[in-house]
């Protein structure tokens, strides 16, 4: 992800509801891992894990923060009551027209205006509140393979999403929402396949458990 400005750390708390998302669609099942992983820390510590969990944002018209990743962990924070996160603003374009801010986007490949079925949609369809945010069972599908070793984690924007796209031309809607299981097996054995090469965090079948990755 190119940075305009250097990175500029927002030291005081923004509301979630003042946050602006630049995408359409989460993974639930990814949303809820977070919320349990929320409430088992909140009590310990959940300064500590605000504070190193920064959501990268843009200043857009109006001066309001656009957040360009981290969506699921601020749906996450938000559905457990969170009101309050820290942002680092990593580009400050409050100084352009509406139409101009979401074309910048775009082309920086900060915005996904993609809908739960793989969609591209108009600028306008874009939830004004991460709390409106709909389910993409593909994108929770995509997370899942991830976490299993099926890709690799890449700062390559929106890979998860990529992945999703490719899950959604292969395995039916209708096994992933009622046979979830199922739907990993045949996901994780298309991961490794020659017609997934061309996706960011390929691993291949020799170094699918390389790619493991947990953390989040």
């Amino acid at each position: 992800m190119a940075m305009i400005n250097p990175i500029e750390p927002i030291l005081h708390p923004v509301e979630i509801d003042d946050l602006r998302p630049t995408q359409m669609t989460v993974g639930m099942t990814e949303v809820e891992r977070k919320r349990a992983d929320w409430r088992d820390r909140c009590n310990k510590d959940g300064g500590e894990y605000l504070g190193a969990h920064l959501l990268p944002a843009v200043t857009g018209p109006g001066g309001a923060y656009w957040i360009v990743d981290h969506h699921h962990l601020a749906r996450a924070l938000h559905d457990e009551g969170v009101e309050k996160v820290l942002v680092t603003v990593i580009a400050k374009l409050d100084h352009l027209p509406k139409r101009r801010f979401y074309s910048f986007l775009d082309r920086h490949n900060w915005l996904h205006p993609y809908d739960h079925e793989g969609r591209r949609c108009d600028w306008k369809d874009i939830p004004r509140h991460v709390a409106k945010l709909t389910d993409d069972p593909y994108r929770s599908l995509a997370g899942e393979v991830r976490r299993a070793g099926g890709f690799a984690k890449m700062p390559t924007p929106y890979t998860e999403f990529l992945w999703a796209d490719f899950f959604r031309d292969r395995i039916g809607r209708k096994l992933v929402e009622d046979k979830f299981g199922k739907a990993l097996e045949k996901a994780l054995w298309l991961a490794n396949g020659r017609e997934a090469e061309y996706l960011p965090g390929f691993a291949g079948p020799e170094h699918g458990a390389a790619a493991r990755d947990d953390s989040e």
